[in-house]
């Protein structure tokens, strides 16, 4: 029999200090580490569903955004020329230059002072802007026609394709639209018209400086509240009627809209027009309150101009396509006799 002798010190040697026990582990409760887990995954998918709707959400209202800038709302024609201001007139179609669309317009033909027709080589080309159709109410355009007619021009109203009641088309900035306008004068050119004035007004304006890239068919233009599509003006006009942020909905805006329009708003040649110097003469007329298209860039654009009858008149408070209204006198008074100093211009070169 052995026996183990405990050191003087009273304290054990550690060979012979007692083992420690590990603790008792609990059995795991597999419900509850289970139900744990589902909840972890059900708020998982409901926050990754939530920001799934978020973004889709965002992403329908920018696409819906574009959609109306594409088809905006226009008002159906109330009028005719006829019933307006007791002019003769007829209802034409033609395909666009393109062939895409076609062009349904209102042409009617010069009188003399007692009210005959008379076969004038003269022709005036409304180009109207955005939102509105060919009569363009508050401009007034009839009362422009009337007034044009006395002077023994011939008319032509059409309607851009996002104004067509008959033929639907998307608005593409100028893009399509300069070719309606440039089968516009090519039916002028076709009722035997050797005179071509384009009188635009906002958007139609601009899409008047588009077609005269590619056509020396135009021989005047009167530019009215002149406004040049691009990708911040677009954005800047979308802001008056909903407050977004530029960043992200600028972006998301200009990548939906050629979903609807085909097109891209890089293809809107705006920066060549800035800068362009045209050889015919050009009438800009803006107003310094203009709440759509900043009158800096009409002075611009008149800045660039060089032939001797181009002029330039900033009319001071006046307001976006309410010029006319604002003096209509001073405003008759200076188209007609812009015109009138063209059609002198283009006799005498011809004699």
């Amino acid at each position: 029999m052995s026996t183990s002798i405990a050191p003087l010190d009273g304290r054990f040697s550690p060979e012979l200090l007692p083992l420690p026990q590990p603790p008792e582990m609990p059995n795991p409760d597999y419900a509850v580490v289970g139900r744990s887990i589902r909840r972890k995954n059900v708020l998982i998918a409901f926050i990754s569903a939530t920001l799934a709707l978020v973004l889709l959400t965002v992403l329908a209202f920018h696409a819906y955004v574009a959609w109306l800038l594409a088809y905006p709302y226009v008002a159906s024609l109330g009028s005719d020329p006829k019933t307006a201001k007791g002019l003769d007139y007829e209802n034409v179609t033609f395909p666009s230059r393109s062939g895409r669309t076609t062009v349904s317009a209102w042409f009617i033909p010069a009188a003399d002072r007692d009210g005959a027709l008379s076969e004038s080589r003269r022709t005036i080309v409304f180009s109207h802007g955005y939102g509105a159709n060919r009569e363009e109410t508050w401009v007034p355009m009839y009362d422009l026609a009337e007034l044009l007619h006395r002077l023994n021009y011939n008319i032509l109203m059409f309607d851009y394709g996002y104004a067509s009641e008959q033929y639907r088309a998307p608005a593409t900035g100028g893009w399509e639209e300069s070719q309606q306008l440039l089968a516009s004068v090519d039916y002028a050119k076709s009722r035997g018209a050797e005179d071509i004035i384009v009188w635009g007004f906002s958007m139609g304006a601009g899409t008047a400086l588009q077609a005269a890239l590619y056509t020396d068919q135009i021989d005047a233009m009167i530019l009215d509240s002149l406004f040049l599509p691009s990708s911040d003006t677009l954005f800047s006009n979308v802001t008056q009627f909903v407050n977004l942020p530029k960043f992200p909905s600028k972006l998301l805006i200009e990548a939906m809209l050629p979903l609807w329009t085909g097109t891209t708003v890089n293809r809107i040649p705006s920066g060549q027009i800035m800068n362009k110097t045209y050889d015919m003469p050009i009438y800009v007329i803006h107003g310094t309150e203009d709440a759509k298209a900043p009158y800096q860039t009409a002075e611009q654009i008149g800045s660039r101009q060089s032939n001797p009858l181009s002029r330039t008149w900033i009319v001071p408070g006046g307001q976006h396509e309410l010029l006319y209204r604002a003096h209509p006198k001073e405003y008759i008074q200076r188209a007609a006799l812009f015109l009138s100093q063209v059609d002198q211009n283009r006799t005498t070169a011809g004699a």
